[in-house]
């Protein structure tokens, strides 16, 4: 069984116990979330499509909060003598996925 689920404006093929990472959520660790926006169902098979959406439920828990890699960002500009560089690393929360009603 997987869905394709939307979270947070983006699409994520999910399946139970997977640990996937997503931008990050105003949740604490351990806190349990559901997300009901289900594009695309799968069972044994039978999938089901959503126009826009599936009636069900994703359940998931936060297991982590983080950071990524840093993103360096460089401008310069020839024969003037102008650079810059800046850092960048995006906030993540790691979920774990519970299950899958539909």
């Amino acid at each position: 069984m997987y869905a394709v689920v939307e979270i947070s404006g983006q699409q994520y093929a999910v399946s139970p116990k997977q640990t996937i990472i997503v931008p990050l959520m105003d949740k604490n660790v351990g806190d349990k979330v559901k997300f009901t926006n289900i594009l695309l169902a799968s069972n044994n098979g039978n999938v089901s499509v959503g126009a826009p959406y599936i009636k069900g439920s994703v359940s998931a828990t936060v297991v982590k909060h983080g950071k990524g890699d840093k993103v360096l960002v460089f401008h310069k500009k020839r024969r003037k003598g102008y650079q810059k560089l800046n850092g960048h690393r995006q906030q993540y929360t790691s979920i774990t996925i519970n299950d899958i009603k539909i």
